[in-house]
């Protein structure tokens, strides 16, 4: 059911976000001094806008996405196009130099990993605790579970784990196992490499629905979690190691689903709003942890290398300073036009998946 506190929240969660990445491509262009004529939250219709010294800024009417028009930037054509028969070449961008370009293209993804950690941070300051997870050894194996039958033993390393999927983890702490382990859903059983008194071992678990928990078990316990106090001097650190592990796990699915693999997992605007709504539900904390993971979400999504994205946009200019010559407009157009069709694609994909989960 909708409700309009959810949706306001929502629409400030992706309005921040797009904010932050998006003020990080005018902060560094406008470093280099290059021309830009308008700065947008949204898309669409303008609702109202004012001008700066050189630069409107401005909020439309639909408040997913956003962008800089910078002078020389084809990108952004659809929504506003820059004139740069006036401008000097040197103040677009394709007139300063590649390394330049580079740096305005990943500035955006900088700013919301920046914005991910800042709020991790407070986030893990308020609560004043942090969990500290032990590495992957198995502490206990339960008495008749699917871990025991399968022949895991107390202390033995998980040095890789593999779902029948193909999806794959070398977990580094016991916490990552977990996470992964959480994404099996019944379907074969799981391959663990396991270090057992200096030997590698392959054994497999078909784990069980275990009803309480609402979710497969296979009976293994970690070492105990060390729980250390956040002050203003370590919560940056405790930020950094909680986000380079959800990085982690963000990368590896992301490699996966060029695979083919998990793409019924991703979700788009509605699975996001169904999140959102959920975290308003459970209190701020919640939402603000939500924030910094979509904001860290976003800027890997954009390191990915499809041209429409920044990841791809830097990857081209990289290519450019090989050749030591600019890629031919029209093969740039060609390329864009099939990145932009791919993550249309994608984007119809998991809209679809969304809808099919509410029901």
């Amino acid at each position: 059911m909708l409700s309009i506190k959810a949706i306001l929240l929502f629409i400030v969660l992706l309005s921040v976000i797009v904010i932050v990445h998006e003020c990080g491509h005018l902060i560094v262009a406008k470093l280099f001094d290059v021309y830009c004529q308008e700065f947008s939250v949204g898309m669409g219709p303008k609702l109202f806008s004012v001008k700066g010294k050189e630069t409107e800024y401005a909020l439309r009417a639909i408040p997913f996405g956003g962008f800089v028009a910078m002078a020389g930037d084809t990108d952004n054509e659809l929504e506003t196009t820059v004139d740069t028969e006036n401008i000097p070449k040197e103040r677009t961008l394709p007139g300063i130099a590649p390394w330049k370009r580079i740096l305005v293209m990943i500035a955006g993804i900088v700013m919301n990993i920046l914005l991910a950690t800042v709020i991790m941070s407070l986030v893990l300051l308020h609560i004043g605790q942090y969990s500290v997870s032990p590495e992957a050894y198995i502490n206990t194996v339960s008495p008749n579970s699917p871990a025991e039958a399968a022949g895991l033993k107390d202390g033995d390393r998980i040095l890789h784990a593999e779902l029948e999927n193909g999806t794959s983890i070398a977990p580094k702490t016991f916490m990552e196992l977990s996470a992964f382990l959480d994404t099996y859903d019944g379907v074969g059983k799981i391959y663990l490499e396991v270090e057992r008194e200096g030997e590698t071992l392959n054994i497999s678990v078909k784990p069980e629905y275990d009803q309480k928990e609402e979710r497969y078990l296979m009976g293994i316990t970690s070492n105990p979690y060390t729980l250390v106090e956040v002050n203003w001097k370590n919560c940056l650190h405790y930020a950094i190691d909680h986000l380079s592990m959800m990085t982690s796990l963000l990368i590896s699915s992301l490699l996966n689903i060029f695979r083919g693999v998990g793409l019924k997992n991703l979700s788009g605007p509605i699975g996001v709003y169904t999140t959102t709504a959920q975290a308003v539900e459970m209190g701020a904390l919640y939402y603000f942890q939500l924030m910094a993971m979509i904001s860290l979400n976003v800027g890997i999504f954009n390191a990915l290398p499809l041209p429409v994205l920044d990841g791809g946009r830097v990857l081209l200019t990289f290519i450019e300073m090989i050749i030591g010559r600019p890629i031919p407009e029209k093969v740039q157009n060609a390329i864009m036009s099939v990145s932009v069709v791919l993550v249309l694609l994608l984007f119809v994909f998991v809209t679809f998946q969304d809808v099919l989960k509410l029901f």
